[in-house]
């Protein structure tokens, strides 16, 4: 299996907007670009909304039949690790290796002796094309890097093996992630990751490295976009140096996660990404979800009575709902409307509040982070819920399309 130049990863919370999402990919491949669609869900997702990873492979497969899309697709199980790949091995043909828990445990002696004495050919000054500052390594900066993400390359490893082992080898994409850490990896960092991956034998064909700044769940991102195009720039010149010397896989690409709603920085992106004719895969945070809750609550007076029910509940369990996204959201409370004042709301009114138009005088930025982890809620209410979603199901749909397409899609790729 391979996956293409560009991707995009899509979530489904409810699985109901199969279609609508591949839409936006075949108005794409209409003008001439063909982004490869993933359908992505976490474990933790799949335990909220009570669904499986089954379900997700149905919705892809009927989309696609629907639609009759003709390119490839995949469905990740995303954020996985050896306690959870199981019951993804089956359905899913993505597997998005998490293993930022492992950064900075300590490797053994051993390990990490070899690891040195296995990449002491690359200290100096290695010639590598379009960095922003030169590379330069020593046998001290080795011993560093090894300390920090040895063990976590050695965890990739083995979650890799229990794939394969399942699947066969060649019969999975695999995507190894460690941006869930504290500060960006550096060009030197990542080189070595990518030379332990290497050495593990794990075939990966995206890495998820952390990046500089905010990408905060639902929003845009917050942070220095000229630092981040330097440090994509720079990583985009760190693959391309490692592919043939490691024997990494052609196609090896960044991965950018919570990449949703990153307004601002696609277009520098999009730079980098022609500069070196190099792919990407993104994947979305939710935009999907907040999507339907905009569309609910404009459509009829049971979809507005729902959503501020949601809220109003959410405004009372904050600091629950909050707790699993805290390093990914940045809510002001102050700037939290109180129940009262939504009450007082039309749908029109709420759809403007969390509806991610740039520039928006009504849009609310905190509101919409609130929303986008109150997903647990809509799944306590589930038949309500989907009752709604498929009551409105074709204009949700149109927003689901042209939030993808006009908002995503076209500005990084078309």
């Amino acid at each position: 299996m391979e996956l293409g130049q560009f991707s995009f990863g899509v979530g489904d919370r409810f699985g109901q907007e199969g279609r609508a999402q591949l839409a936006a990919f075949v108005e794409a491949r209409r003008r001439g670009v063909t982004i490869t669609p993933v359908w992505n869900k976490s474990n933790r997702e799949h335990l909220i909304v009570k669904t499986d990873p089954a379900a997700v492979r149905a919705e892809a497969d009927a989309a696609v039949a629907a639609l009759g899309w003709r390119e490839s697709y995949f469905v990740d199980a995303d954020h996985i690790g050896l306690s959870t790949v199981d019951r993804f091995l089956t359905p899913c043909d993505f597997f998005t290796i998490d293993v930022a828990d492992f950064i900075h445990r300590p490797p053994v002696d051993a390990a990490l002796g070899e690891f040195v004495r296995a990449n002491r050919k690359l200290c100096g000054a290695p010639a590598i094309a379009d960095l922003s500052v030169p590379l330069r390594l020593d046998e001290a900066l080795l011993i560093k890097i090894g300390r920090q993400y040895l063990a976590a390359v050695q965890e990739a490893g083995r979650v890799y093996r229990r794939i394969a082992a399942a699947r066969g080898a060649g019969r999975a994409i695999i995507e190894v992630s460690m941006d869930e850490t504290e500060q960006p990896q550096t060009p030197a960092e990542l080189l070595l990751i990518l030379a332990a991956l290497s050495a593990e034998q794990v075939p990966l064909q995206t890495i998820a490295p952390k990046f500089t700044g905010r990408f905060n769940k639902g929003v845009d991102y917050v942070g220095d976009v000229r630092q981040l195009e330097k440090e994509f720039n720079d990583d985009l010149a760190i693959i391309a140096w490692a592919v043939p010397r490691f024997g990494l896989p052609k196609n090896l690409k960044l991965s950018v996660h919570s990449g949703s709603d990153k307004f601002s920085i696609y277009r520098p992106l999009r730079r980098c990404l022609e500069k070196h004719g190099a792919g990407v895969h993104l994947k979305t945070a939710g935009t999907t979800w907040l999507e339907e809750v905009a569309a609910v609550a404009e459509a009829d007076a049971d979809g507005l009575v729902f959503v501020r029910e949601i809220y109003s509940e959410a405004l009372t369990r904050l600091d629950e709902l909050c707790a699993p996204y805290a390093a990914v959201i940045d809510i002001r409370r102050q700037r939290l409307p109180g129940a009262a004042t939504v009450a007082g709301w039309s749908g029109a009114d709420f759809a403007a509040a969390i509806r991610h138009e740039p520039g928006a005088p009504a849009f609310n930025a905190d509101l919409r982070q609130l929303l986008h982890v109150s997903y647990k809620l809509a799944a306590q209410r589930k038949d309500r819920w989907e009752n709604l979603l498929q009551r409105h199901a074709d204009a949700i749909g149109r927003q689901v399309t042209h939030n993808l397409f006009e908002r995503h899609l076209r500005p990084l790729f078309v």
